[in-house]
């Protein structure tokens, strides 16, 4: 490894935007690595502005152009090149906070020159909400130890709406390689697969109390618009299973508890989103769906099945009949207004 961090952009017509992501990228300094993944961009001039950061920072960004592979390869792209002992994706549309990142790289700087760097280094993350420009600070005070070095056993309670992001994490580049993540192409929501398929891989955390990540929330467009997840249903669904096949949650509970069962709570959360975009579709076909999802995990894995029958979260996003599936549609609105999670 030749530097301290890779930082992956995927960039797909990100021409509007991608400059103040990559200008806060580079204030890092000289041992990073910024991989500027083009991912067939043909609409705006994002090629050739990934170029002329390549041309303008030789020994810190690098340009590759893809055939369009959707946001998993661009992912999969900078895991396969990346030079830094850590690894992180920042989407082109978002940033990273400038004071935040110099007290990140001090502490991956140190965990560089030690003998066993740390599998998992977590930071916070904000919401940064553009339909009513307010900003919500996604914090793990109440889950992890700070500024140590802890493991799955020492962790506490993640909250109702709590969870890893790919916002919040920054991998060891190699521990990536060897669970043998590979995303899956022209698929929305892969970053849930980024960020709990490796899990039971990490061996040591860190967490620093620093407000890094800010991720911009609340253009039309975006794939967690309402509108935009109903048409893309399929494709969340597609995640979900993959996700169920990832790993035997008993297996890992038994070796990890908290950890088994932070990763069921995941699940669930990943069940319902599932169940109740389906449900908001409406169509024959999209509760059928439904019902072959909740089958899967059935067939998969029966006990956990049994469980998520049994908890709130997951059941209240498939409840029988036209009214059940009204009420359904109004408590998960109920939660999104308080929440504010898309």
């Amino acid at each position: 490894m030749e530097k301290v961090i890779t930082f992956a952009v995927p960039c797909y017509n990100s021409a509007a935007y991608m400059d103040h992501c990559v200008e806060t990228l580079l204030t890092a300094g000289e041992d990073v690595e910024i991989i500027l993944v083009d991912d067939g961009s043909t609409k705006d001039d994002t090629p050739a502005i990934c170029d002329r950061y390549a041309q303008q920072y030789p020994g810190i960004v690098r340009a590759i152009h893809q055939p369009n592979g959707g946001h998993g390869e661009g992912v999969n792209q900078g895991i396969r090149n990346a030079k830094g002992l850590y690894y992180k994706v920042v989407d082109s549309d978002d940033w990273l906070d400038t004071d935040a990142l110099a007290k990140v790289m001090d502490t991956l700087r140190r965990f560089a020159a030690s003998e066993r760097p740390v599998d998992l280094v977590i930071a916070n993350y904000v919401y940064e909400h553009v339909e009513d420009d307010t900003r919500k600070v996604m914090k793990y005070t109440n889950v992890f130890p700070k500024e140590k070095v802890f493991t799955w056993d020492q962790i506490g309670r993640f909250g109702v709406s709590q969870y890893l992001l790919m916002h919040s994490v920054i991998y060891r580049t190699q521990l990536l390689r060897d669970c043998g993540l590979e995303l899956p192409k022209h698929t929305f929501y892969v970053d849930n697969i980024f960020v709990y398929q490796p899990l039971p891989f990490v061996r040591s955390i860190y967490y620093m109390d620093v407000d890094l990540y800010r991720y911009f929330i609340g253009r039309a467009d975006q794939s967690v618009n309402e509108s935009v997840m109903i048409g893309r249903v399929d494709q969340q669904v597609r995640v979900t299973e993959l996700m169920i096949r990832a790993h035997d949650l008993g297996r890992v509970a038994a070796q990890h508890k908290k950890l088994g069962r932070y990763m069921f709570n995941y699940l669930a959360m990943m069940m319902a989103i599932s169940s109740i975009f389906l449900t908001m579709d409406g169509s024959d076909q999209a509760l059928v769906k439904k019902s072959q999802l909740w089958a899967y995990l059935r067939t998969e894995d029966p006990a956990v099945y049994g469980r998520m029958r049994r908890r709130p979260l997951p059941s209240f996003t498939d409840l029988p009949g036209r009214l059940g599936r009204k009420l359904s549609v109004s408590l998960y609105r109920l939660a999104r207004k308080i929440y504010k999670f898309n």
